[in-house]
């Protein structure tokens, strides 16, 4: 005879998350264009703390990882006396690469709404929530015939990165969008005297695994 089964009356959702992105520049400046294919991946873990009796109701926090990377028009480097440059590469210049990726550290906070029970482990999902990001590490590329300039020390760019997130779903696979909420680059950053206030918004697929 089989030992009856216990139910855990405080489960919670604690998860393993991994997500797939799309990246998109938003807020351009004018004649800045999106060149091949720009993405993004995230993985990271997260405190499950339900906030009701029936525990569908929780606020979950935790820690990440995210990498992204940008391909554009938008020059992003140094001139010759080591200033930032930023500049709008036109039909003028012929370049096979040029884009900017970024790796960063993520503290998500989540308000989440579920169907899911104590024996049930396949359930929709809503869950909104802001992350804070710090960029450790940022490089932008320019390549053009055999001429290759790197950089990874811009002061102009934010490295404290502000995203406010919305993920919906059934079970594991889920969609998400993202979307920044401040600007790459700080006012210091200009094009013909116009600040680039350019920011992203992301769309893709989040895993959640228990």
């Amino acid at each position: 005879m089989l030992p009856p089964q216990t139910v855990d009356s405080l489960y919670r959702e604690d998860q393993i998350y991994f997500g797939i992105t799309v990246n998109f520049l938003n807020e351009r400046p004018k004649d800045v264009v999106t060149e091949s294919f720009v993405g993004g991946l995230s993985f990271g873990f997260l405190r499950d703390m339900p906030i009701n009796m029936r525990r569908n109701v929780a606020i979950a926090a935790g820690l990440g990882y995210a990498y992204n990377n940008y391909g554009h028009n938008l020059f992003v480097g140094t001139d010759e006396n080591g200033e930032s440059a930023f500049i709008v590469l036109d039909d003028n210049f012929s370049f096979d690469k040029n884009r900017f990726e970024t790796h960063e550290i993520e503290l998500p906070i989540e308000l989440r709404w579920r169907t899911s029970t104590p024996t049930e482990y396949r359930f929709w999902r809503i869950y909104g929530g802001v992350k804070l990001g710090y960029t450790f590490y940022f490089k932008s590329v320019y390549r053009e015939d055999n001429t290759k300039i790197r950089n990874r020390d811009i002061d102009e760019f934010n490295r404290l990165r502000y995203t406010a997130f919305l993920n919906f779903g059934y079970n594991t696979i889920n969609f998400q969008v993202q979307y920044n909420i401040n600007s790459f680059f700080n006012n210091n950053a200009q094009i013909n005297g116009e600040p680039i206030n350019m920011t992203a918004i992301k769309i893709g697929i989040m895993f959640y695994l228990l």
